[in-house]
């Protein structure tokens, strides 16, 4: 049985890691506001900008003169698989489950005979990864240390895509990240980027591969200018996306801590005050058997 000095260190020692989860707690709920509301106005934009380069895309497809960050290179050989994930830990389940997710991705690709390369944007994705994916790996990015992560973050990250995509390193970009669903949600999610996907249905093909558009000024200077913009702006919103899912899990995460380190220093407690309780009733047996004695 354990003294009542180790006991009463336990205890004190739970309780200060409680304070400082429930603290983590706080201000993971103060960033999850934020990041939130930024993940949320970003979605409609990034959303339409993905369904109108589908519908160019489908209108322009088999042309030779078409951008290839719009069609592609014409094979699907080679996928690059950029995974989207946290910096930090502490975030529950978090970096685990996108992680699995781009792992399992990277599993049926290659059972198809496909040749996959990895470009990780987070320090946790690229550990979990790099256990078993190590020969896979073309690049990584972290912004760890920073603050914020801004758009010119994104528009870095997209850049070193577009450079492989003009060196020929892949024929397909999907981009693997945590869409925020809710607080206690977040779902992997698997987006291509390149090339730009297709409408699937009747009624999205009507109103988009064979609508009429009309380029002012000329269609190549436009697509120039849009393409690594629309790269840059769906990489922003997985990372506004990614960034809202990490505070939310953390949140959850510190609330489960701080409950179970209320119920341990109960349980401590309450075998603190029977081991005290055991050895008060002891001394007064030995008090009482010496009195007698005498």
């Amino acid at each position: 049985m354990a003294s009542l000095k180790a006991l009463r260190l336990r205890i004190n020692s739970v309780k200060s890691t409680r304070k400082i989860t429930q603290a983590m707690k706080m201000v993971a709920a103060a960033k999850l506001r934020r990041a939130q509301s930024q993940a949320e106005a970003a979605r409609p934009y990034a959303e339409r900008m993905a369904r109108m380069l589908g519908a160019l895309g489908a209108a322009v497809v088999g042309s030779p003169d078409a951008p290839r960050l719009l069609v592609g290179t014409g094979s699907e050989k080679t996928y690059l698989l950029v995974v989207v994930t946290a910096e930090r830990g502490l975030c529950g389940a978090f970096n685990t489950n996108v992680a699995r997710f781009a792992r399992s991705r990277v599993r049926e690709l290659e059972a198809a005979g496909k040749t996959v390369k990895l470009m990780t944007v987070g320090r946790k994705g690229a550990a979990f990864l790099k256990r078993e994916l190590a020969s896979r790996f073309t690049a990584e990015v972290s912004f760890a240390g920073q603050k914020r992560i801004g758009f010119e973050d994104a528009a870095g990250v997209a850049t070193m895509v577009t450079t492989m995509l003009a060196d020929g390193d892949f024929d397909v970009c999907e981009l693997i990240y945590n869409r925020f669903k809710n607080v206690i949600s977040q779902v992997p999610t698997a987006q291509r980027l390149i090339p730009a996907p297709l409408p699937e249905t009747a009624e999205e093909a009507a109103s988009g591969a064979q609508a009429l558009y009309e380029y002012e000024p000329a269609e190549e200077e436009i697509l120039a200018a849009l393409l690594p913009q629309n790269l840059s702006i769906q990489v922003y919103r997985a990372l506004l996306e990614s960034g809202a899912g990490e505070q939310g899990s953390r949140m959850n995460a510190m609330d489960n801590a701080t409950r179970n380190a209320g119920e341990m220093i109960k349980k401590l407690t309450l075998n603190y005050n029977r081991t005290r309780q055991a050895n008060i009733t002891s001394e007064l047996i030995e008090i009482i058997s010496g009195a007698e004695a005498v």
